[in-house]
């Protein structure tokens, strides 16, 4: 299995505008942030509570201290953030064990990286023994280095993990591709300094500078990378 790991120093092409690829996890890479909806509405079933589904939106794509800290406290329910956080990785790994659908497009992008020596980090809010498992189907030679949620001091939306993730394939963060699907992520990358590609998963998220907005994986490719960062890396 991959680990975040330090520096490895400078694994780009001389040359190329692109230097790696960083891209999230659930809901960008695997159709799962459905998944952890369900499993939170669950769990406070379980514990006697009702979810407004206007909070999904509050919950989406951050760290689990925040979503599960804001869950607790808007439904009131008698469970520490320590015993929720069990719960919920627990329900979470159940569900992904049955099944583990990835996005369409997702398993040709990470084929054509690795076909042309692209470094490439998996960069999530989701803690190590969550990544771990998923990287059984993604494949974890597809990526150089990953980082996980729980392995940073400050997890999305701040830019620590595109930054670790940048410097641990000794590329400068300006030359790096995100791909992200929730404005949480979206916030991280850009705060890095990341060009971002978004494929919105739950919430719609506008184009702006430095961001392209895609309906699907299946619309990037290596080459619609490269031609993104020539743009803006000028």
């Amino acid at each position: 299995m991959t680990r975040t790991v330090p520096a490895l120093g400078t694994a780009t092409a001389k040359g190329s505008t692109l230097q790696a690829v960083l891209l999230d996890m659930d809901g960008t890479l695997v159709d799962t942030e459905g998944f952890w909806w369900d499993v939170e509405v669950e769990v406070f079933a379980a514990l006697g509570h009702t979810l407004e589904d206007a909070w999904r939106h509050v919950v989406v794509g951050g760290p689990m201290t925040r979503s599960a800290g804001f869950l607790i406290e808007a439904t009131g329910a008698d469970v520490t953030l320590a015993e929720l956080t069990v719960l919920l990785n627990e329900g979470f790994e159940d569900r992904i064990d049955r099944t583990l659908p990835l996005m369409p497009g997702a398993a040709r992008l990470l084929a054509e990286l690795s076909d042309h020596g692209i470094p490439t980090a998996l960069v999530s809010a989701s803690h190590r023994r969550i990544i771990d498992r998923v990287l059984t189907s993604l494949g974890p030679h597809r990526f150089h280095l990953t980082v996980a949620g729980d392995e940073v001091a400050r997890t999305k939306p701040h830019p620590d993990p595109y930054l670790l993730a940048a410097t641990g394939l000794g590329a400068d963060p300006v030359r790096c591709a995100v791909i992200e699907d929730t404005a949480t992520g979206v916030a991280a990358a850009e705060a890095a300094g990341c060009h971002v590609v978004v494929v919105p998963s739950v919430a719609p998220i506008a184009p702006a500078t430095r961001r392209t907005v895609v309906t699907s994986l299946e619309e990037v490719d290596l080459t619609f990378l490269r031609e993104l960062l020539t743009e803006t890396v000028r």
